[in-house]
C-alpha cells in the first residue's frame, strides 16, 4: 500500500462536534459557537489582540491587503519561494511584487537583503515562515519600523511554532494562518487572520462580514446593520470550525506526535548528512518549529527526480515544492527580482519533502528512512 505524502488529521471528536452543529446548535453558517471557540483559542493561546477565522489563508491575506490599504503602484517585498496566495492577495489590489532571495539554510527570505530592496513605493514586507521555521523577525521588524512599513506574516505553515517565545503570526501587524487539509491542524479549507495593530480590529470585522457592521448588530451594539465599507464573505461554515476545534483541543498532542516523526527522520538520516550526501532542515537557535514538514536536499534536480522515482517504486509518495514565482508567467508580469537569484531557484530544485502527518506509524517512518539510505548506498540498483 502506498504511503501517502499527507493524511488530514482526525482526533476522534470531529463527528461528534459536527453532529452538535447540525442537531443542537442549529446554526451552519459562520460565527456560530464553534467559530467563536476557535477565535478565542488563538487569542488566549497566542496572546493576540484579535483572531478571526476565515475561509482560507488566501482570504486572510486578501483581508490584510485591504486593511493596509494597498493601492496600484505600491510595492511589496516578498520571497519568490512561496505559494501563489502569498502574492495574489496584493496583486489583486494592484501592487508590484519585489522578490528577494532566500537563505539556503531555512528557505526563508534573507533578512539581510530586505533593506536594499526598499524604495519610496514600498508599503509592506511579507515574510513567509517556511516549514514552520521562523524568519528573523527582529531584523525584519527593525527594518519595517525604520522605513514605516507594515509587516504581514504569512504563517500558513506556522501554527504552534515560535520565535523567541512568540507565536508565529503575532509579531507583525497582521498574521495569516492556513487550515487546509495539508496543514498540521485542518478544517478542510480554512484560515485565520491575526490582528496585532488595534487600529485594524473594527475594520477587520467589517471587511470579513461583506463590508457590513453586522457583527456589532448581533452583539446588540447597534439597532440595525448596513453596508459601511468594502468587504467580502470571509466567514467559514460552522461545520468547518467544529472539525478544527476538535483538533485545537488536542493541539499539543498533535504537535508532539509530528515532532516525534520529524526527529525520527532526522536521526535516521543524520549519517547521510554527516557524509555530505544530503542536507537536512536547519532550525535556528531562537526558533521552535512545529514539524510542519520534513525535507531533504539532494545534490541537484536530476538526483531529486531519480530519488522520487525510487521512492514511488517502493510505494512512498514524496514530492517537491514550489516553482519560484518570479520565473512564472504571472511573476514576470507582476513583479521583479531584486538583485540576484543566488539561492531561490537552485535550492528549490534540490528540496524533496517526505511524508509527514499526524499518526504516521513508526514502522513506516523507518521504512522510508531505509529506502532513502538504500538509494544513496546504491543497493536499489
Amino acid at each position: 500500500m502506498m504511503i501517502n505524502f499527507n493524511k488530514p488529521p482526525h482526533v476522534g471528536k470531529e463527528i461528534e462536534y459536527i453532529k452538535q452543529v447540525i442537531e443542537k446548535n442549529n446554526k451552519l453558517c459562520g460565527d456560530g459557537p464553534f467559530t467563536k471557540k476557535c477565535n478565542a483559542w488563538f487569542e488566549e493561546k497566542f496572546k493576540t489582540k484579535q483572531c478571526l477565522m476565515t475561509t482560507s489563508c488566501t482570504h486572510a491575506l486578501e483581508m490584510a491587503a485591504i486593511l493596509i490599504d494597498i493601492k496600484p503602484g505600491d510595492e511589496i517585498i516578498v520571497p519568490s519561494f512561496t505559494f501563489v496566495s502569498t502574492v495574489n492577495a496584493f496583486v489583486l489590489r494592484g501592487a508590484k511584487l519585489v522578490f528577494v532571495d532566500i537563505r539556503p539554510d531555512t528557505m526563508n527570505i534573507d533578512e539581510s537583503l530586505i533593506e536594499e530592496a526598499v524604495t519610496e513605493k514600498t508599503k509592506a514586507i511579507v515574510p513567509v515562515h517556511y516549514a514552520g521555521i521562523s524568519c528573523e523577525m527582529d531584523k525584519i521588524m527593525e527594518i519595517a519600523k525604520k522605513h514605516n512599513l507594515y509587516v504581514i506574516e504569512d504563517a500558513a505553515q506556522g501554527v504552534m511554532a515560535t520565535y523567541k517565545g512568540n507565536a508565529l503570526g503575532t509579531m507583525g501587524d497582521i498574521g495569516c494562518y492556513s487550515f487546509h487539509e495539508t496543514k498540521n491542524y485542518t478544517m478542510g479549507e480554512g484560515g485565520a487572520i491575526i490582528i496585532q495593530d488595534e487600529k485594524f480590529i473594527d475594520r477587520a470585522e467589517i471587511i470579513r462580514e461583506k463590508g457590513t457592521n453586522r457583527s456589532k448588530f448581533f452583539r446588540g451594539q447597534i439597532d440595525k446593520y448596513s453596508w459601511v465599507d468594502m468587504g467580502s464573505s470571509y466567514l467559514p461554515s460552522e461545520l468547518n470550525a467544529a472539525y478544527l476545534y476538535a483538533q485545537l483541543e488536542e493541539a499539543e498532542s498533535i504537535n508532539n506526535n509530528r515532532l516525534n516523526t520529524w526527529n525520527m527522520y532526522y536521526q535516521g538520516l543524520k549519517e547521510l548528512k554527516e557524509e555530505g550526501v544530503i542536507e537536512l532542515p536547519h532550525i535556528p537557535k531562537d526558533c521552535e518549529h512545529n514539524a510542519h514538514m520534513f525535507y531533504i536536499k539532494c545534490k541537484d534536480l536530476e538526483e531529486r527526480s531519480n530519488i522520487i522515482k525510487h521512492l514511488k517504486k517502493n510505494e512512498i509518495s514524496a514530492v517537491f515544492h514550489y516553482i519560484p514565482l518570479h520565473s512564472s508567467q504571472a511573476g514576470l508580469n507582476y513583479g521583479t527580482f531584486h538583485n540576484k537569484d543566488i539561492y531561490t531557484t537552485k535550492e528549490s530544485e534540490r528540496l524533496l519533502r517526505l511524508p509527514l502527518y499526524y499518526g504516521l506509524e513508526k514502522d513506516k517512518t523507518e521504512y522510508i528512512v531505509d529506502k532513502i539510505i538504500d538509494f544513496y548506498r546504491g543497493t536499489h540498483k
